[in-house]
């Protein structure tokens, strides 16, 4: 009786685990047919490889403050420029890259700025493929160059104290003085104002470190990747039409605003208006991918912000638009009055693959001008 239970119970194990096995191997010949056919989609079939040594700019998603933020914390950070092989692009702009603190540095004496190291162990791009690389990036300067900066300050500090220490020495003993002494009264008020320039200098300490949404990093790749390469096709942001309202980027300039902060784009357009409607400059905004609307800003090109595009009007100028991140994919979009909808929305990143190299490097050399990764001190912390 007992073989006979375990033969029953080894078969019903048996044809338990067969009649489960069958829709797992369809299951997976399903999804390999799905993902060869979403492969011929994105792919052109070449083969790239993201090389040692070279950078990828991102943007982090949260703000990472030195003073806050410790070793071992992570974070996430946003590819803000599509990385191109030599036969097209292997990382999307939007990739997502997950990052580490490796490493931080508090500020110090003698103006020594706050650093922080970060690290990345992989990508996630937007069609759902996650990558494993290694990347570092590093806020902290080259010691040399580093120190050179911090001479420049201090030598800076010492001749300011000088300088404060002769008026001083003038107007305490009068011109009469000076010129009885052959100026040793200016120059003694001016050494003892230099030795406190120089003990502002020895105790001043550097800045903390604060990294946020919009500064972009650049971050050195360690490892070499293969990658397929996208078509363009796959790249192409959605766009929406209206009848007769033909619209044409022909430039697109990042710029500062007036306080010297990058946050400006200034967009050469082409509009030829053959609708049913009349619109305006102040019918045109640029709207990011998190649906924020930009309206036309007073600091650029106002010319078109007020001008009238007629049914039948054909207009070129161009048009500015301050944003919070100028790294964000944007559209512009032109709003029907009545409904408050937007009927027409093209893509900047579209416009922008076709840019010249020469505008497209203009724009880079700002960015990485702007960023230097420094903490302003909070008056009311002295409050």
């Amino acid at each position: 009786m007992k073989k006979l239970i375990s033969s029953l119970l080894i078969s019903s194990m048996f044809l338990t685990s067969t009649v489960f096995a069958d829709p797992v191997f369809e299951g997976h010949a399903e999804y390999s047919d799905q993902y060869k056919q979403e492969a011929q989609e994105l792919f052109t079939g070449e083969v790239e490889h993201l090389e040692r040594k070279d950078i990828i700019r991102m943007t982090v998603s949260q703000v990472l403050d030195g003073s806050i933020n410790m070793e071992g914390d992570e974070f996430f950070a946003e590819v803000t420029n599509e990385v191109y092989g030599d036969k097209g692009v292997i990382i999307p702009k939007g990739t997502i890259a997950h990052g580490k603190i490796t490493q931080s540095g508090d500020p110090k004496r003698l103006g020594r700025g706050a650093w922080l190291e970060l690290s990345f162990d992989y990508l996630v791009t937007p069609d759902g493929r996650e990558i494993p690389i290694e990347g570092k990036m590093s806020t902290r300067l080259h010691p040399a160059v580093e120190t050179t900066k911090i001479i420049a300050q201090d030598v800076g500090y010492t001749v300011a104290g000088g300088a404060v220490g002769g008026l001083l020495a003038l107007n305490w003993l009068g011109l009469e003085a000076a010129i009885a002494s052959q100026g040793y009264t200016l120059a003694g008020g001016a050494a003892v104002g230099g030795v406190i320039g120089l003990g502002m200098a020895l105790m001043r300490k550097g800045n903390e470190v604060l990294i946020a949404p919009g500064d972009e990093i650049r971050v050195k790749i360690n490892t070499t990747v293969p990658l397929p390469v996208y078509k363009d096709s796959a790249l192409q942001q959605h766009e929406l039409f209206y009848p007769g309202l033909d619209i044409r980027i022909s430039n697109i300039e990042h710029e500062e605003d007036p306080f010297g902060e990058l946050n400006t784009i200034t967009i050469t357009v082409l509009i030829s208006n053959m609708s049913d409607k009349n619109f305006s400059g102040l019918d045109m905004a640029l709207v990011n991918d998190y649906n924020k609307v930009f309206r036309p800003s007073i600091f650029g090109d106002t010319k078109m912000m007020f001008k009238k595009i007629n049914s039948g009007d054909k207009v070129v100028g161009q048009i500015s638009f301050t944003v919070d991140n100028i790294n964000r994919s944007f559209w512009l979009a032109f709003f029907d009055r009545r409904s408050g909808t937007a009927v027409t929305k093209i893509s900047l990143d579209n416009a922008y693959r076709k840019m010249p190299e020469k505008q497209k490097k203009k724009n880079m050399k700002k960015a990485k001008r702007k960023t230097n990764f420094k903490k302003e001190p909070d008056l009311l912390d002295d409050i």
